[in-house]
C-alpha cells in the first residue's frame, strides 16, 4: 500500500470508529482504538521513507539497550567539525533514530561540514521525563570525551529536536543541572534548535493543549504542579540558559502560543533568541517539517543554516 493510501485508510478507519454509536459499556474501548489509529497515523506521518543513510557509525552512552547514538562525520573537515546533535520525537514513548530523524538531515550537515549525531533515549513509562533529558546529556558528554578521535570540536555544539524532544532539548537548554549532572555546563552547548515543540510550559498545555494528547501528557508529567513547573522550559528560563536559542514552527495555535511564549522568557533569561514560522497545519505540517528539514529545497533549512553559521561562526 502506497503512503499516500496508507494514511486514507487510517482516517477512513478512524472515522468509522469515532462514527459508529455503540453502548455505553464498550464506549472506552471505543476511544481507546481511535485514540491508538491517530497514534499510528503521526508515527506514519513522522517515520523516514527510505533506508538509513549510510556512514554512520553506532556509539553507546550507557548500558541501557536504548542508550546509543548513531553519528555522521563532517565530509570534507580540515579540523575539528562542529556537531548538530539531533533528538528524535515520538511523545515522549516512541519513536527511534531509525525511523524519526528524517532522510535528509545525515547527509546534509555532514555535507555542510557539521557532524551529524541522531540518539535514542529511555522511553516513557520505563523512564521519566528527568531521565530522558539526562541521556540527552549523557549523548552529548560521550561525544564530548570522544572529540579528539570523532573530529568534533567539543567548543561548538548545537542541540536540536522534534515535538515532544523539543521539550527535552529545551529542558536540557534551560536548566543547567541536567548537562552539570554529567560534569558539562552552558559552556558547552553553543545553542539549541527545537522544532514545532508544544509542551514548553506543561501545566498550561495540559489546560489548553489536544484533548488527545492531555493522556500522553498525563503519563509523561503526572499531576504534581511542583514536578510539572521543574520539567517546563518556560518556566526554567531565568538565567542561565544556553547562550543561542532558534525556535522553529509551523501553524498550529498551541505551538506557536507556547514557541512565543518560550522566546520572550528566554530572552528576559538573557539568551539570544530567534525566531522561524513557516507554513504547514496540523499534524501533517507538524511531520513535514521535521521530515524534509536538511532538504535544501525546503524553506526552514536555509533558516537552520544561516542559524547554525551565525553561531558556529568561521
Amino acid at each position: 500500500m502506497t503512503r499516500q493510501g496508507w494514511f486514507g485508510y487510517v482516517a477512513l478507519a478512524a472515522f468509522a470508529v469515532a462514527s459508529v454509536s455503540v453502548p455505553a459499556p464498550f464506549a472506552d474501548a471505543r476511544e481507546k482504538m481511535r485514540d491508538r489509529l491517530r497514534e499510528r497515523l503521526a508515527e506514519r506521518m513522522g517515520a523516514d521513507q527510505g533506508p538509513k543513510v549510510p556512514g554512520s557509525e553506532t556509539i553507546s552512552y550507557g548500558s541501557d539497550a536504548l542508550q546509543v547514538l548513531d553519528l555522521w562525520r563532517a565530509k570534507g573537515a580540515k579540523g575539528p567539525a562542529p556537531l548538530v546533535l539531533f533528538v528524535h520525537g515520538g511523545g515522549w514513548k516512541r519513536g527511534s533514530k531509525d525511523n524519526a530523524t528524517g532522510r535528509f538531515k545525515p547527509e546534509h550537515y555532514p555535507a555542510a561540514g557539521y557532524a551529524f549525531a541522531s540518539i535514542n533515549y529511555r522511553l516513557v513509562p520505563a523512564a521519566t521525563v528527568e531521565q530522558q533529558a539526562a541521556d540527552v546529556a549523557s549523548a552529548v558528554k560521550a561525544l564530548v570525551d570522544r572529540a579528539d578521535t570523532l573530529g568534533i570540536d567539543r567548543r561548538r555544539i548545537v542541540l536540536m529536536g522534534h515535538s515532544a524532544v523539543a521539550h527535552l532539548v529545551a529542558l536540557v537548554g534551560t536548566d543547567e543541572r541536567y548537562l552539570k549532572g554529567v560534569g558539562l555546563s552552558f559552556a558547552d552547548i553553543s545553542g539549541v534548535i527545537p522544532i514545532d515543540g508544544a509542551a514548553y510550559d506543561v501545566a498550561a498545555q495540559m489546560k489548553d493543549g489536544p484533548p488527545i494528547m492531555q493522556k500522553t501528557y498525563a503519563q509523561a508529567f503526572g499531576t504534581d504542579p511542583v514536578r510539572q513547573k521543574a520539567v517546563s522550559p518556560t518556566l526554567q528560563a531565568g538565567a542561565p540558559n544556553a547562550p543561542q536559542f532558534l525556535l522553529l514552527y509551523v501553524q498550529r495555535a498551541d505551538g506557536v502560543r507556547q514557541a512565543k511564549a518560550l522566546g520572550a522568557a528566554l530572552e528576559a533569561g538573557g539568551s539570544r533568541v530567534e525566531r522561524g514560522s513557516f507554513p504547514g497545519e496540523g499534524l501533517k505540517g507538524h511531520a513535514e517539517i521535521n521530515r524534509s528539514l536538511g532538504d535544501p529545497a525546503y524553506a526552514p533549512t536555509a533558516t537552520v543554516d544561516a542559524w547554525l553559521k551565525r553561531v558556529f561562526g568561521p
